[in-house]
């Protein structure tokens, strides 16, 4: 089979993790006869920089000619400290999901049993939490209009707008892959008090009718945020809005104990993308310590969703359990042990999976 992927490394660590990453990649392609075309291009801070566009056509134009896109993290000080910067790394974030399509960002949260004691919560509260949060990426308040400031500067608005179309897509998507997991989907909403919410309530209960089979449990965002600590695993499948979803799949990465282990997968029209929930760290940047196994669990992700390949993504999940056995891990989970560079844990990974 021959994979094209479009490469966007990003910035901060972003190229230091796809590097990694891509050995992985090149090791299960080598293993299983599989040939690989891959192209790099430019977003976020970086693509700024160079040409004054976070998100430029010619990347954009590269996604859409791919299989998938392998994606690494956008986000520099240079912007993040500059509140006026009119053009900033994320709106290329926001337009790639626009433009390709990405209405469905897929986050499986999971613990792993040698981070467990890392996690802010007790031990038997998350030991063998696994769930899926999926959320809504192109509707909402991200992307309502108007919005904007008032000519004085004193006054701000944002518009969160939400169609039938938007709703039920995500909410029949998450239903599918609820099917195929435990048969449970929480829908996430606040209907209670937003007319946005009380439209998904109600498409949500239509389409439920057709998956009896589901579980289907409503629950306002704020108590699903305090159930994410209480009980997390209550949780099978749980879909949401796009701001909702923001919050509450940051607050679930948290309860495993290492934001630099949960991969994500955006799920969209044209191209999907694939990448790590982390950001583009840019203290570590350089320095050949940032932990590479969450860009490294995506390419998992994207063997089995991007190119129907489930034994492929199977071989880098043992891989990368392997290593932490093993305890070749990067300072951020090496807990007292032997920390490994960032180089050193993909090049372990990608010996693994060529010789295991």
């Amino acid at each position: 089979m021959k994979l094209h992927i479009a490469l966007l490394p990003g910035d901060g660590i972003g190229p230091e993790i796809i590097e990694q990453g891509m050995k992985a990649v090149k090791a299960v392609c080598e293993r299983f006869g599989h040939e690989l075309s891959d192209k790099e291009a430019l977003v976020g801070a970086a693509a700024i920089d160079a040409t004054g566009n976070p998100y430029p056509d010619e990347t954009h134009e590269l996604c859409m000619q791919s299989d998938a896109v392998y994606f690494g993290a956008i986000g520099s000080p240079k912007y993040d400290n500059d509140p006026s910067a009119k053009v900033r790394p994320e709106q290329g974030l926001l337009a790639m999901r626009k433009k390709l399509g990405l209405y469905a960002n897929i986050r499986p949260v999971t613990t792993f049993p040698s981070l467990i004691h890392k996690s802010p919560l007790r031990a038997e509260l998350v030991d063998g939490a696994d769930f899926m949060c999926i959320r809504e990426l192109t509707g909402g308040l991200y992307f309502g209009r108007p919005q904007g400031r008032s000519e004085d500067g004193n006054t701000a608005y944002d518009t969160c707008v939400y169609t039938r179309e938007e709703i039920e897509r995500i909410v029949r998507l998450s239903f599918e892959y609820a099917q195929k997991r435990r048969k449970k989907l929480t829908v996430v909403d606040k209907a209670n008090i937003l007319a946005t919410s009380r439209l998904w309530r109600q498409i949500a209960q239509e389409i439920e009718k057709e998956y009896p089979e589901v579980e289907t449990e409503y629950m306002f965002v704020d108590n699903a945020a305090m159930r994410l600590i209480q009980w997390p695993k209550s949780f099978d499948v749980m879909v949401t809005e796009n701001m909702f979803g923001d919050i509450l799949t940051d607050e679930a990465s948290v309860i495993t104990g290492s934001l630099g282990m949960l991969p994500s997968a955006s799920v969209g029209i044209h191209t999907s993308v694939f990448e790590p929930i982390h950001g583009s760290y840019p203290q570590a940047a350089g320095k050949n310590i940032a932990n590479p196994l969450a860009t490294i669990l995506s390419a998992a992700l994207m063997f089995e969703y991007a190119f129907n390949l489930p034994e492929e993504g199977q071989v880098i999940r043992q891989a990368v359990a392997a290593s932490m056995d093993a305890g070749v891990v990067t300072e951020d989970i090496a807990s007292g042990g032997k920390a490994y560079s960032t180089s050193e844990v993909g090049d372990w990974i990608a010996s693994f999976i060529t010789n295991a």
